[in-house]
Parts: structure tokens; sequence; C-alpha cells
């Protein structure tokens, strides 16, 4: 059975016999399974009135453990954006009563940012639907082919995770 990848490659063959197209037969599907997943994620976000920012925030808050905090600059990291952005989401996120700015008993002129209860309700129940949603996608493989394509996209993501970490 082909998919439009197969046919894209196929075109660009007949058309640029020159080139080797193989690695668009890898990265133009995981070009359009991402944007398949974003539509599916942000499905699951809107039916819990979220934005896909709000999401990581709240799950890096979540992920932190008891009592769901972090400083904004470990949610900076986390989460991958500036401090400005990072400054404009807490307020949000505070004014929505699902995150709390509370002291930094460690040091004085800092601030944690707290996950509330509503956050925490919210966050979680998100969550659940969105790995609801991500099994029915991978449904069609087994268990040992998951495995296989997650030790296959950590190859390839490495060197993007490690050269973000050095900026």
């Amino acid at each position: 059975m082909q998919d439009e990848v197969d046919r894209l490659v196929e075109a660009w063959n007949t058309e640029r016999p020159d080139l080797d197209v193989r690695p668009l037969q890898v990265l133009s599907r995981v070009s359009r399974l991402a944007r398949h997943l974003d539509r599916a994620r942000r499905a699951v976000f809107l039916d819990h009135d979220l934005e896909s920012w709000e999401f990581d925030v709240l799950t890096a808050l979540r992920r932190a453990g008891a009592p769901y905090q972090l400083s904004p600059g470990r949610l900076l990291r986390a989460t991958l954006v500036t401090s400005g952005t990072m400054t404009n989401r807490i307020d949000r996120l505070a004014a929505a009563g699902l995150v709390e700015r509370h002291p930094d008993p460690l040091d004085k002129r800092g601030v944690l940012v707290r996950l509330t209860d509503a956050g925490r309700t919210r966050v979680d129940a998100a969550f659940a639907d969105l790995l609801g949603r991500e099994q029915a996608i991978l449904e069609s493989l087994s268990p040992d082919q998951r495995d296989v394509l997650a030790g296959l996209l950590r190859t390839l993501v490495i060197p993007f995770d490690k050269d973000t970490e050095r900026h």
C-alpha cells in the first residue's frame, strides 16, 4: 500500500533523478506525523480548555512532584521559551487560577511557580486523555515495533537536544 510520501518520492525521482531523495521517505513521514499529532493534541487540549503552551507549563510543574513548583528559570529550560515569554505565560496561568507565585525561601529575590489544585486537576485530566489518544495512534504497531521506533527516533533527536542544551 502506498502513502502520500511514496507518491511524492516517486514524483521527485522522475523529475530529479540526479538527487538522492531517500531522506524524504523518513523525514517527510515524520513531518506529516508531527502535523497529525499536533492536531490530535490540540483537540485534546481544547476539550480541557487549554492551549498547547499552557499544557507544556502545567505538565512541567506536575512532573516536578509535590509541591509541584519550579523557578521561572527551570520552567524556561523545560519549555524552551524566552524569559519574557515565560513571564507572560505565568501571568496568564496565574490569572486563570492554574498557578500561583510564591517567594523562594532559598532566594529572597526569587519566586517559585506552583501548580494550584485547579491546575493539577486540569492537567491530570488532559494528560490522561492525551495518552489515550496517543495510544490509539500507535495501535497499528506491536509493542516491539513501538520500542524499535522509539529507539530510532531517540537516535535522531539526541543531537538536536544536545544542541538546545548548549544554547
